[in-house]
Parts: C-alpha cells; sequence; structure tokens
C-alpha cells in the first residue's frame, strides 16, 4: 500500500509531500489543475519512461520518493526482492526513489539500492494498478486473465502444475532412454569390437607403470652388463680379492702376536674381508635384480605397447582401460535389455499423462464454472454503471494438446459486446474512455479484487456520467476498497471531477493551481471535514458555491 509520496520539481509542483492511508482516497480539482502531473509523478516512481519534460522548468533535475508497506513473506514481490538482493528491515517500509535529469539522464533506487528501470517497473506492476484513459495494462492485457479466473474459483492450480511437471520428467527420462539406445544401436558392432579387444587384453589398474619400471631396470641392466661382470670377476675363484684377503688374513693371524701393530693390521684386514663380502653380495643381487633377459624385455615391452596403444584408440589414460571395459560392456547389455526399459518409461509417461489430463480437466471444468458465475456477478454490475446494453463473458477455449502446459488446457480471455447483437471481442478493442474505466470498475468489483495490487488507481473513471451512475461508481469504488481482496481494507484512488464519487473516500485530497507572477505552482492538500464539504459543495454549483449546493454536499457525505 502508497503511504507517502514525496515530489520535487515535476513540472508544475516545486516540492510536494503526502501521506496516504487505506480505504477510498478521492483526488479532486478544477479541469487544468495538475491532477495528470501528480499520477506521472507517481508513474515516474514506478518506472515508467523518464521524460525530461516532466523537469520543472528552470531547475536541473526532479526527483519522486513513494514509500510502500513491506511484502508479506511468501509473495511474488517479496521474492522479486530477494531475488535481486534488495534488502528489507523487518517494519521499514519498501522505498523507491526515481531521479530524472533536465538533460534526460535517470537513476532508480530500490531502498537505496540502484536498480534498473526495468526491475523498476516489475515492482510496481505488483504495487500499484493504474486504470485511465488510456491504460493496457492490468486486467486488459489477456496473458492475466486465467490467473484471475482461477484466483476467484478458488482453484488449486498447484496439483495441475506439479502433475505437469511430473508428465514432462518422465518424457524426457523416455526420450533420453531411446536416444541412449538409439545411439548404442548405431554403435553395436564397435561396442561389441572394443569390448572383445579390451577383454582380450585385461588391462589391470596401475600395470603400466609396473611394466614401465620393469622395462627401464633391464634396459639399465643391458647398458651396464659388461662392467658388472668385469667387477664380478674381480670376486670369483682362488685369485679373486677376497680370496686372496683371507690368504693373507691367515698368514697374518700367525704373525699378529709378535708384535701390536700386526694385530690391529689383522683387525683392519678382517673388517675387509667382512665389507668384501658384503659387496659381492649387493653385487650379486643387483646382478639378479637388473639380469638382462632380451625375450623377457621383449615380451614386457609388447605389453607395454598394447596398453599403451588401446589407452591412445580411446582417448584415456592406461589405467582407465579397466573401467572402459565395464562402461562399453554396460552399453552393449543396455542395447540387449532395453526394450524392456523402454516399455516401462512408455507406461510411466502414459500413467503421468493421464493423471494430468484428469487434473487438468477437472480444473478446466473449475474454471468453466467459475466464468458462469463470474459472468453474472459483472453482469450484476453493469446496470448500475449505465452499461446495461453491454454483455462480459469469460472466453475458457480448451487449447491444442501441444500447448497444454504447467497452467492447464485451457485460455482465458475476457471479452465484451457494447450493443446488442455485436459480437464479442477483448475488452480494449471496443470499450472506450470511461466506459472502460466502468467496465475495469465492474470487473474489479465481481473479482474482489482476487491477484491484483494492494493499491488501485482510477483516473476519471466518472468521466461522462453523472447522478445516479455517479452515486453507483463511488458506492462501488466505497465497496471495493472495504472489502476487496485479501486481510480487509485496500488502498484506493480516484481522480475524479463527479461530487457523489468525491462524497465515497476516507480521505479527500486538493489539487489547485496557483499563479505569482510568472511563476505558476501546482499544489495537493488533505481537506479536513469542512474543507471536504466546500470542495464538493463548489463541485455540485461551479464557480459560485451557494448554499444550496453546501447543504447538498453535506447530505452527500451523510451517506457514507
Amino acid at each position: 500500500m502508497l503511504t507517502a509520496l514525496s515530489i520535487a520539481n515535476i513540472v508544475l509542483i516545486e516540492r510536494l509531500d503526502l501521506d496516504f492511508e487505506a480505504g477510498l482516497g478521492v483526488l479532486t480539482g478544477e479541469t487544468g489543475a495538475g491532477k495528470s502531473i501528480l499520477l506521472d509523478a507517481l508513474g515516474l516512481a514506478l518506472g515508467m519512461r523518464a521524460d525530461s519534460a516532466l523537469v520543472r522548468q528552470g531547475t536541473d533535475k526532479a526527483q519522486v520518493t513513494a514509500s510502500f508497506t513491506p511484502p508479506a513473506a511468501g509473495t511474488a514481490l517479496a521474492a522479486l526482492l530477494a531475488e535481486n538482493e534488495i534488502g528489507l528491515e523487518a517494519g521499514e517500509p519498501l522505498l523507491i526513489r526515481r531521479m530524472l535529469k533536465a538533460d534526460g539522464g535517470s537513476r532508480a533506487f530500490l531502498n537505496d539500492q540502484p536498480c534498473s528501470a526495468a526491475l523498476l517497473r516489475e515492482v510496481g506492476s505488483h504495487l500499484v494498478e493504474i486504470h485511465g484513459q488510456h491504460d493496457d495494462r492490468g486486467l486488459l492485457a489477456p496473458a492475466g486473465h486465467r490467473a484471475l479466473l482461477d484466483a476467484y474459483a478458488r482453484a488449486d492450480t498447484g496439483a495441475v502444475a506439479a502433475a505437469h511437471a511430473a508428465w514432462r520428467a518422465a518424457e524426457d527420462r523416455l526420450a533420453a532412454a531411446r536416444a541412449a539406445i538409439s545411439e548404442a544401436e548405431r554403435d553395436r558392432e564397435w561396442l561389441e569390437h572394443c569390448v572383445a579387444e579390451l577383454q582380450a587384453l585385461n588391462p589391470q589398474p596401475g600395470e603400466e607403470a609396473e611394466l614401465a619400471e620393469a622395462r627401464a631396470a633391464m634396459q639399465k641392466g643391458e647398458k651396464i652388463a659388461g662392467d658388472l661382470g668385469t667387477i664380478m670377476e674381480a670376486f670369483d675363484g682362488s685369485d679373486g680379492g677376497p680370496a686372496l684377503l683371507r690368504g693373507a688374513a691367515r698368514r697374518l693371524d700367525r704373525l699378529a702376536g709378535d708384535h701390536p701393530l700386526l694385530a690391529e693390521a689383522l683387525a683392519s684386514l678382517d673388517r675387509a674381508i667382512i665389507e668384501a663380502d658384503e659387496a659381492e653380495t649387493k653385487l650379486n643381487e643387483a646382478a639378479r635384480a637388473m639380469e638382462y633377459d632380451p625375450e623377457r624385455l621383449e615380451a614386457t615391452e609388447t605389453r607395454l605397447f598394447e596398453l599403451r596403444a588401446m589407452a591412445r584408440k580411446h582417448g584415456c589414460q592406461p589405467d582407465e582401460l579397466a573401467a572402459l571395459v565395464g562402461d562399453l560392456a554396460a552399453r552393449l547389455d543396455a542395447i540387449e535389455g532395453g526394450s524392456a526399459g523402454i516399455a516401462k518409461l512408455e507406461a510411466a509417461v502414459a500413467e503421468t499423462a493421464a493423471a494430468y489430463t484428469h487434473a487438468a480437466t477437472a480444473l478446466s471444468d473449475l474454471r468453466a464454472k467459475a466464468a458462469t458465475r463470474l459472468d453474472a456477478a459483472v453482469a450484476g454490475e453493469l446496470v448500475p454503471l449505465k452499461l446495461d446494453a453491454a454483455r462480459f463473458q469469460t472466453a475458457v477455449e480448451r487449447l491444442p494438446a501441444e500447448r497444454w502446459g504447467a497452467d492447464g488446457i485451457d485460455r482465458v480471455e475476457f471479452l465484451i459486446a457494447t450493443n446488442p447483437g455485436a459480437p464479442f471481442a477483448p475488452l480494449a478493442k471496443i470499450a472506450s474512455g470511461g466506459e472502460l474505466s466502468r467496465f475495469i470498475l465492474a470487473l474489479k468489483v465481481a473479482l474482489a479484487e482476487e491477484g491484483g495490487a494492494e493499491t488501485i488507481i482510477f483516473d476519471e473513471i466518472d468521466r461522462g456520467v453523472g447522478g445516479a451512475v455517479a452515486s453507483a461508481i463511488g458506492e462501488r469504488l466505497a465497496r471495493l476498497s472495504r472489502g476487496a481482496g485479501r486481510g480487509g481494507n485496500k488502498q484506493l484512488l480516484a481522480v475524479t471531477h463527479s461530487p457523489q464519487v468525491a462524497a465515497k473516500g476516507v480521505s479527500h485530497f486538493i489539487i489547485a493551481k496557483s499563479s505569482e507572477g510568472i511563476v505558476t505552482r501546482t499544489s495537493v492538500h488533505a481537506l479536513d471535514e469542512a474543507g471536504r464539504r466546500e470542495e464538493i459543495a463548489r463541485m455540485l454549483s461551479g464557480a459560485e458555491v451557494t448554499e444550496e449546493a453546501r447543504a447538498q454536499a453535506e447530505r452527500l457525505l451523510e451517506t457514507i
């Protein structure tokens, strides 16, 4: 709901601060006083096109700030703000600010966070509906008629949406399975060849690294085999180093007692024999480990190269070949068992399609019944609004199957015929001026404001009518504001020239234009009870307010 509006330097408005409340608020004033300026300023705050002509002459920029009650949690507006990371403090209002420069540039802010004009328009569509002489949004847009009818019917559209999602998911699974099987069938011969080839090769994880290490060791052994043999010869036979050391040790052992140095020499020689034995052992182990066997090297290299060639063929690493065997075998198995799987998926599609059709048909029947009730409700509102020759019809048209969706199987549009015998046509195409606004009012009353914005503005809905029709309009505006929609009172603002409509308001603003020399200003003031009585009397009598007009104004106000 709009709670406050501040305007600075918009056309003839120099500075204006207004507070608003729930219920029906009326705005009156003489023709040309600037009522349209006020609506243009609010439209600017709601994201309408930024026209530099709105900037007051002699100033460099204009600004409009609108304050709204914060949206309730779980509403579409709350979700939209959260999606765009617009913060809302608990208990704080939603503030919209729009700045317009004289050179045409503009900036928009939501709760002091910069935003695009497109986002501002989207947010504004949730906050305010403006129905005027040239309005082509809101109830005139067929795209929203189905949702309005569903709200009027208290329809549970969520069940249909869930059934549609389940149906589409089943179809997607079936299509994916068919595509996979079709692809596998095309590759069947290739798959069979690859699986047989891989199974014959029988690759093992880690095998490639083991073979590469063994091959490298054997290649080194081949290179040092000659040198190693020469070294080993120094350890072999009675002429080898260890044998000579042992002989020397035996002789020295007999002499070691003759001198301390000989004993020390013997000890050193014993250590040398031990080290020589260890060296011989290590040499023998190394020789065995690096033994060069041409046949074994060839076999190792053949296996290694086969693994690497197979990996290149399939575009993977050698260690991934073992898993690849399982994947390709599974694809072959899918071909063999594909028919049974497809049959199950087809059954699931048929089952979910039937469930959707059942739910959507029930919703369609509910819409048709609600459309009949809505047509009757609107018809009951047309006669008092001097639209007794018009007929209203809620067209519920069954869509072709390819256009069924989460919203059901129907297309819904509000149609009217303004003259007896005339064909039905879209509301916006055959109604005009105040007639169009009265049709919208009749719809609003019949729909009880289901699904609409918290604030509704009617711009000169009473144009071209008076007397009983104007009284009927005022009564319906008041009724709509008192009992419309969810949660009690709503906010309606009506720009009016009718005293009968003005008398129904719970708040009353007068728009006036004044001049000082060459400076012209538009001002807006809230009226007290005495001011309201005087303004309504002016609307009744014209230029000169008479006592009779004041008395009549008093009587109109007493009927609130």
